[in-house]
């Protein structure tokens, strides 16, 4: 069988059209033609794009084999598109997140300045919460399907992005260890504050500053959700070894492949 006809018989399994599988390789449907007729070949990208879409190996693609080999040990090929594609989405996702969380810690503050009037503080506290948690149902509809797998495979890239995307990933981490420090002093700050006037001081001197506390606080907690959830999105494309070759990461692959099996 050769390759045109492999192309053409998984096209047709996977119940593509020539258009839609020249979109998802962004290449043209007149290419495709021209491969399925035998006419020519694919660079090496778009047989690993290829690969990666029928859950094929290289091997079958261009060797004289009948049978499929779905054998993708050697790792998810990610091309410089779909990498850019997703930290653009683990941009917004963070901060959406993060201000889920900071609205959700603002909804306590109304309590403190208008604790003598329910009736003033019940409504911007709901207000805020509604805001927060909406903000997390956003980020269920930002995540897309098309970037799942890269949480799920080991994952392959050109050497020349990669070492952008390490270089990148570095700064990145350098910048937002400080940062992230701010974030955490603020929040400790807070805690701290309300734990020590709770416990150790009997009269009610900290209470007029139980606003500023929290909004501390929430301050805090935006921070540390952005940066950290930002960072991590790097780091499972940068340092993708790490991330594979950790405990969790290892289970998730044995139980996905025992349901394969079944």
């Amino acid at each position: 069988m050769t390759f045109g006809e492999k192309l053409y018989k998984l096209r047709k399994e996977k119940g593509l059209s020539q258009e839609a599988l020249a979109e998802k390789l962004h290449t043209s449907r007149q290419a495709i033609s021209k491969w399925e007729n035998g006419q020519g070949y694919p660079e090496t990208e778009k047989l690993i794009m290829l690969g990666n879409i029928f859950g094929v190996s290289m091997d079958y693609l261009l060797k004289d084999t009948v049978e499929p080999s779905n054998d993708k040990e050697a790792g998810y090929y990610v091309n410089k598109e779909m990498a850019e594609g997703y930290l653009m989405s683990a941009h917004k996702i963070s901060k959406y997140m993060a201000l889920g969380f900071f609205l959700i810690a603002l909804s306590t503050i109304p309590y403190f300045i208008f604790k003598q009037d329910p009736a003033m503080y019940m409504i911007p506290t709901i207000i805020f919460a509604t805001i927060g948690i909406g903000m997390f149902v956003t980020v269920s509809f930002l995540e897309e399907d098309q970037y799942k797998v890269l949480k799920t495979e080991s994952l392959l890239f050109d050497e020349k992005y990669l070492n952008e995307l390490t270089i990148r990933y570095e700064n990145l981490e350098k910048k937002h260890r400080v940062i992230n420090l701010v974030g955490m002093c603020l929040f400790v700050a807070g805690l701290i504050a309300l734990g020590i006037n709770r416990k150790y001081i009997t009269s009610d001197f900290l209470v007029p500053y139980y606003p500023l506390c929290i909004g501390a606080i929430a301050i805090g907690i935006y921070i540390i959700v952005r940066t950290s959830n930002l960072l991590d999105a790097y780091k499972l494309l940068a340092k993708n070894e790490v991330h594979t070759n950790s405990f969790g990461f290892k289970i998730r692959r044995k139980v996905r492949k025992k349901v394969d099996d079944i």
